[in-house]
């Protein structure tokens, strides 16, 4: 007589459940601001004195890149759980943790709420050490508007932009956190980020025009149709490199590397929309991610080194 034992497999640990949840975030997709952030850090304390009046950057600059982590982190977690339906109707996005039941609503939420804390914390670490009380004063706001991010497009088809404002804050608020005070540059950058940031995630949201049609998702691409959303993120990456350059030019850090950065992002961006085509859509993913990223790496890179040079 033998015994059969029901068995069932292992419920997944922390460590597996945190590595599906980086991945279902796509963590490697912070390259998209934190440049930009890097390059505001350096530009306020540049002007601040830099080694003199401005005092030592490492410090000020591992809080911005430990505050860029964490906000990424919760507005990422956010849009996992306020898109939960909708990336269950769309076939792209089925497969993700929540929809998929890789990872519970539950434990989407509580990692949210850890990075948010984390968040608040790294800013008033600001506060505490450099006596700068505004990136604590505007963690809460600035927490609200990035997680707040997804429900628009039920609203407006504005919301390609409303996510571009929402990678925008980041040179703005590294600048504040630094300088204690706004100047043009981090403004200029801010609008170019804006722009930039809207023109690839129309391309990006062209692969969802089916589902978003059928679902009443507002995207550019749901309203205007594949061929004329390119049009508009062609137009909308014009405003950007115009944005950039002016930047430059009011900006006198930035010089001749920071330029040559800016021509290149311009090939880049051309070589992305030659990439897609409202009949093949095949390449998108390589247009959204790794020309963008370059984009952002070269730009702020160089602009860093101008800086410091």
């Amino acid at each position: 007589m033998s015994l059969a034992f029901e068995t069932s497999s292992p419920r997944p640990d922390l460590r597996s459940k945190l590595g599906a949840f980086a991945a279902d975030i796509k963590i490697s997709h912070t390259v998209f601001a934190m440049p930009w952030a890097v390059l505001a850090t350096v530009m306020a304390w540049q002007r601040a004195g830099g080694g003199g009046g401005g005092g030592a950057i490492g410090g000020k600059l591992a809080i911005v890149v430990v505050c860029m982590v964490a906000a990424r982190t919760a507005a990422m977690a956010s849009n996992r759980l306020l898109d939960a339906e909708l990336d269950k109707q769309n076939p792209r996005t089925a497969r993700r943790a929540i929809p998929s039941g890789t990872l519970s609503s539950r434990f989407v939420g509580a990692v949210m709420m850890l990075a948010a804390g984390l968040f608040i914390g790294a800013t008033a670490l600001f506060w505490l050490f450099y006596a700068n009380v505004w990136p604590l004063v505007l963690s809460v706001p600035v927490l609200i508007f990035i997680c707040a991010y997804p429900l628009l497009k039920r609203f407006s088809r504005l919301c390609h932009y409303y996510l571009g404002a929402a990678l925008a804050l980041a040179p703005v608020c590294a600048w504040i956190a630094v300088s204690g005070g706004i100047a043009w540059p981090p403004v200029l950058m801010a609008a170019a980020v804006l722009c930039w940031t809207a023109g690839f995630d129309i391309i990006y949201a062209c692969q969802d025009f089916e589902s978003d049609c059928a679902t009443g998702v507002l995207s550019v691409p749901a309203k205007c149709g594949i061929a004329r959303a390119l049009w508009i993120s062609r137009a909308t990456h014009v405003v950007s490199l115009g944005l950039l350059v002016a930047l430059g030019m009011n900006a006198p850090e930035l010089a001749v590397l920071y330029f040559v950065g800016v021509a290149c992002a311009a090939v880049l961006l051309i070589v992305e929309h030659a990439l897609v085509k409202a009949d093949d859509l095949s390449k998108v993913g390589l247009a959204f991610f790794a020309i963008n990223g370059i984009i952002s790496l070269l730009i702020g890179t160089l602009g860093v080194i101008d800086v410091l040079a």
